[in-house]
C-alpha cells in the first residue's frame, strides 16, 4: 500500500531529490568517497554550495545586494542571531503561534520588544500599525501548529523579518520588501540539518555592540557558507530539491499547485458533516491544513485516526498543543495524496452517517 506522507516536518522531498542522495552518499560526483566523507573545500562541494546559492537566487528573483546563506543550527538559532544582528534598543514581534513566541522570547534578552497578537492563534492579526523607530518588526508567515498563513508580502515602513521555513518555495516573493527571511530546511527544501538565510547585505554591521564571530551574519555572507563545515549532506539535497522546483514550473509553478492541493481539502472539510476547520478562512494556510472533529463526533476523533493509518495515511494527527489533525501539504507532496486523504474522509464519513 502506497504511503501518503502528511508529516509537518521532517516532510516529505522530492523523491528525485532523496533518490540523488542516496547515490551521492555512495559515490559523490565520481569522486568515488562519499557525500558523508567528503571535504567540504573540494572543488566538487564548492559547485554544489554555488549552484545552491544561484538558483535560490534565480527561484526566487532575490535582487542585487542580498548574500544567501547556509547555516547549522536550525531556525531557533536564529531566534537569538536576528536581535544580535539587528536590535539597537527596540523591535515589534508580531506573535503568530509557537515559534513566534518563541523568537519574541529570545529577542527580548537583547532589548525591548513590542508584541502584536490576534484574539488567539488561529487568526493573524490585520492592520498592524508600527512606530518608525523600531529596528525592525518580526513575522512567521506560516504557522505549522495552528494553520495560519500571510499569503502576501506586506510593507509595515520598516525593516521585515520573516521566519518563512515552511512556506518558503511555494509561493512568488518580493524579497526587496524583506531585510532578512530565514527558516529550517526540512519542510520545502532538504532533510533537517541546514537553516538558509537570505539577507540584505548593507542593513549588516549598523548595531553597536559587539558580536560573536559565529553569531555575526557577516561572518557567513563573507565566506559563502565555508566559515566552518557547513551540513553537506542537507545542502547537497537543497540542491536537488531546487533543481526539481525549476523542472516544475518554478515558484510559480509551486503556488499553483499547492492551491490546487489545499482548495480540495478545504472544500472536503466544508462539505463533510464530520468535520471542521479551525482557521479564519481568510488566514487559511496552503501548507498546513488544520481541522477537527464537529462537536457530536469528538469521541469519533482516535477511530479517525486508526482509519487513516489504515488507508496509508502518515503524519495527520495534529500537534499535541491543540490535538485534532493536520494535513501538511508542502511543494513535493502529490496530487495524489490530497485525492486520497479525500477519499478516505468520505469512505469515513459513508461508515458513520447512514
Amino acid at each position: 500500500m502506497k504511503k501518503h506522507n502528511f508529516y509537518a516536518g521532517p516532510s516529505i522531498l522530492p523523491q528525485v531529490a532523496i533518490d540523488e542522495t542516496i547515490n551521492a552518499l555512495k559515490d559523490f560526483a565520481g569522486t568515488g568517497i562519499s557525500l558523508a566523507s567528503i571535504s567540504h573545500r573540494t572543488p566538487q562541494f564548492d559547485d554544489v554550495m554555488n549552484e545552491a546559492v544561484s538558483l535560490f537566487k534565480e527561484l526566487l528573483n532575490i535582487p542585487e545586494g542580498y548574500s544567501v546563506i547556509f547555516l547549522g543550527g536550525g531556525a531557533s538559532s536564529q531566534f537569538a542571531m536576528i536581535p544580535f544582528n539587528f536590535m539597537r534598543k527596540k523591535a515589534v514581534y508580531v506573535n503568530t503561534g509557537t515559534w513566534a513566541t518563541k523568537a519574541l522570547k529570545e529577542a527580548k534578552m537583547f532589548g525591548d520588544v513590542v508584541e502584536v497578537k490576534s484574539k488567539d492563534f488561529f487568526s493573524l492579526p490585520k492592520n498592524i500599525e508600527v512606530d518608525k523607530d523600531v529596528d525592525y518588526i518580526h513575522i512567521t508567515t506560516n504557522n505549522t501548529i495552528y494553520g495560519t498563513e500571510y499569503k502576501e508580502d506586506l510593507d509595515y515602513g520598516v525593516p521585515v523579518i520573516a521566519d518563512m521555513s515552511s512556506d518558503i518555495f511555494s509561493r512568488p516573493i518580493d524579497i526587496s520588501k524583506y531585510t532578512l527571511i530565514y527558516g529550517g530546511a526540512q519542510k520545502n527544501l532538504a532533510p533537517s540539518g541546514v537553516t538558509f538565510v537570505i539577507v540584505k547585505d548593507d542593513a549588516l554591521g549598523k548595531v553597536d555592540h559587539k558580536i560573536p564571530t559565529m553569531f555575526n551574519y557577516a561572518t557567513h555572507t563573507s565566506k559563502n557558507s565555508m566559515f566552518n563545515t557547513p551540513p553537506v549532506i542537507p545542502v547537497f539535497t537543497a540542491l536537488q530539491t531546487l533543481k526539481w522546483i525549476k523542472a516544475n514550473g518554478g515558484v510559480e509553478g509551486m503556488l499553483k499547485r499547492n492551491n490546487e492541493k489545499a482548495d480540495k481539502i478545504y472544500a472536503e472539510i466544508e462539505r463533510n458533516p464530520i468535520f471542521k476547520g479551525t482557521v479564519a478562512v481568510e488566514d487559511r494556510s496552503i501548507m498546513n491544513v488544520c481541522f477537527i472533529m464537529e462537536d457530536k463526533y469528538k469521541d469519533l476523533e482516535v477511530e479517525f485516526q486508526k482509519f487513516s493509518a489504515e488507508k496509508g495515511m502518515i503524519g495527520i494527527k495534529g500537534h499535541r498543543s491543540v490535538g485534532g489533525f493536520r494535513a501538511s501539504i508542502y511543494n513535493a507532496l502529490d496530487i495524489e495524496s490530497v485525492d486520497a486523504l479525500v477519499k478516505t474522509m468520505q469512505d469515513f464519513e459513508k461508515e458513520h452517517i447512514k
